[in-house]
């Protein structure tokens, strides 16, 4: 599967190309550090897993004290798609005017709240004025027919009779398992709840922190980051949660990320960001190389900080919040990793040397989704035969005989062959690490592709082997 910013016609492609090439002085400086800045008060310690028994990722990170965000209000609540005790219902509610880009996986069981998406979305004025999403864990509501798409119909028109809005103006993802129908009953019984707490006076940093709990499945923790910048001397912000921990694979994999700014900015604008940072953060982590039939990132811009609206692509007061929504986005992308079902270790594979920046990204992508790679790296053995063999299969240009390979400062192999330098005893100490790098130059020419995994591990299989009891 592949992500795409989706938008009517083929003006959408080159929207994307305009936008990149008037930001490609960026390039480096989205090379970035992937943490956000520091937060107060502080980021809130993981929560219990989405999923009772699961033991919380050894890689977890805390979940970021989100400030707010004009023009959002979000809540959770149980509509009883679990059997256990657990919110499994999030609603944001967003301003008149909010725009909105999104894009999806390429699966080609695409699920119906997908479909509902794409077609708003792609439709004359889609994304102009997007007044709700709503997100229900444990039912993917995917392989439904004519009856999934009936269901998430029916909790569109429910949603917009409650917010004063179009059915057309209302987002829909879901998550769970696939070939169940949704029973929208379950959403619709809970709106009046739903309101309530809307209206209420929960903080913002609450409001997040429970929308990040509310959309996860096996997640272990919760997912969030955010960001600071300006546009034009205006301070705006960007947040985002996100979820996914197995089905995980370029592009974009069994995740849904939602992220909101309150930046003033038209919907072609956001689609073509999106569809240039996708690539390099949501496009760009795998845990098991499977792919969704749900994938779902969706930006909202609700233009609630006074900021001018920017209407053109490539608006160079658009540097910063550029730079700024990639470093959220790869954020949350490498909390996805983070949270890999059964995961011990955190793991950067880069190629070197390719050919071109596509025949780069092929072969990161053969060494991050090789099972024997990733078991070899659960094992802590640095096993570069491997690599090899990952890199080799892939039919992309390789020049064997200038191959190198590092294991962190580590030089396993060079010009082909094992590093005259090679140390066992160095090598194996590095790979007791949670984070591992692994650098591969492939001798072909001068590009260059980054791409995150885990290992794997027997966690994952006993995960995967209950998943639905």
């Amino acid at each position: 599967m592949s992500g795409e910013a989706k938008r009517p016609g083929s003006t959408g492609k080159a929207l994307e190309q305009a936008f990149e090439k008037a930001f490609d002085p960026l390039a480096a400086a989205l090379k970035r550090a992937t943490h956000s800045p520091a937060q107060t008060p502080g980021p809130i310690p993981p929560a219990a897993p989405g999923k009772p028994g699961l033991a919380i990722s050894p890689l977890a990170v805390p979940f970021p004290a989100i400030p707010p965000i004009g023009g959002v209000e979000m809540t959770t609540a149980r509509a009883g798609f679990y059997k256990h005790e657990r919110d499994d219902l999030t609603v944001f509610r967003f301003a008149r005017g909010t725009t909105c880009a999104g894009v999806f996986t390429r699966h080609k069981v695409g699920s119906a709240p997908v479909d509902w998406c794409r077609r708003h979305l792609d439709g004359p004025g889609g994304g102009e004025d997007v007044r709700a999403l709503v997100v229900n864990a444990g039912c993917a509501n995917a392989f439904t027919g004519k009856a999934g798409a009936d269901a998430a119909r029916r909790t569109a028109s429910e949603v917009a009779k409650r917010f004063g809005c179009r059915q057309r103006d209302v987002m829909l993802a879901s998550t769970g398992v696939i070939g169940v129908l949704l029973d929208d009953r379950k959403i619709a019984a809970r709106l009046g709840e739903v309101e309530a707490r809307l209206d209420g006076d929960t903080p913002p940093t609450e409001q997040w922190a429970a929308a990040g709990r509310g959309i996860m499945t096996t997640d272990t923790f919760a997912k969030g980051a955010w960001a600071e910048t300006s546009i034009d001397g205006f301070k705006v912000r960007i947040a985002g949660i996100a979820k996914g921990s197995g089905m995980i694979a370029p592009d974009m994999a069994t995740m849904l990320a939602f992220i909101v700014t309150d930046a003033n900015i038209h919907p072609n604008v956001l689609r073509a960001m999106l569809g240039l940072h996708v690539r390099t953060t949501f496009n760009s982590v795998t845990v098991d190389g499977d792919t969704s039939t749900n994938d779902t990132c969706l930006l909202f811009a609700t233009g609630a900080s006074g900021a001018p609206r920017i209407g053109r692509v490539g608006d160079r007061r658009l540097k910063d919040f550029s730079a700024a929504l990639d470093k959220v986005m790869l954020d949350l992308a490498h909390q996805l990793v983070r949270d890999g079902e059964g995961a011990t270790k955190f793991v950067r594979v880069t190629v070197d040397g390719a050919a071109s920046p596509a025949s780069a990204r092929r072969l990161a992508k053969s060494i991050a989704d090789s099972p024997l790679v990733k078991t070899a790296i659960a094992g802590e053995d640095a096993n570069w035969g491997r690599v090899v063999m990952a890199v080799g299969k892939t039919e992309e240009p390789v020049d064997r005989d200038h191959l190198a390979i590092r294991f962190g400062p580590h030089v396993a192999a060079v010009d082909g062959a094992v590093s005259p330098t090679y140390d066992e005893a160095r090598m194996s100490a590095y790979m007791k690490n949670a984070e591992i790098d692994i650098t591969v130059d492939v001798g072909s020419g001068r590009a260059s592709a980054t791409v995150w995994t885990c290992d794997l591990t027997k966690g994952y299989i006993e995960i995967n082997g209950d998943y639905r009891s």
